[in-house]
């Protein structure tokens, strides 16, 4: 339940001193999703159409939607599958 009176401000407090260097040590290295595991993608045939009807229906060229799914490590570790089961259209406010 939602009472404003008793809600309090959260916040940290001032520090003087970072608890690590921010300055970059060592060489610049790429990570990347792709450079340890080969990604797989799969999407359920009812997503796909839904998401097809409903950008052939928008008159609009560009438009925002959300696609929900898992992603999992294969089991021998060596693959990464993403798993879209879902279409959500979203909203326009």
């Amino acid at each position: 339940r939602f009472v404003p009176e008793r809600m309090v401000p959260f916040s940290f407090p001032l520090s003087k001193c970072a608890l690590w260097d921010p300055v970059p040590m060592g060489d610049v290295i790429g990570s990347h999703i792709t450079y340890y595991r080969n990604p797989k993608l799969s999407m359920t045939e009812k997503t796909l159409r839904l998401a097809y009807r409903h950008a052939k229906q928008n008159e609009k060229k560009l438009f925002s939607c959300f696609l929900l799914g898992t992603l999992a490590v294969d089991e021998d570790g060596e693959g990464i599958t993403l798993s879209i089961d879902r279409f959500d259209p979203g909203r326009e406010v």
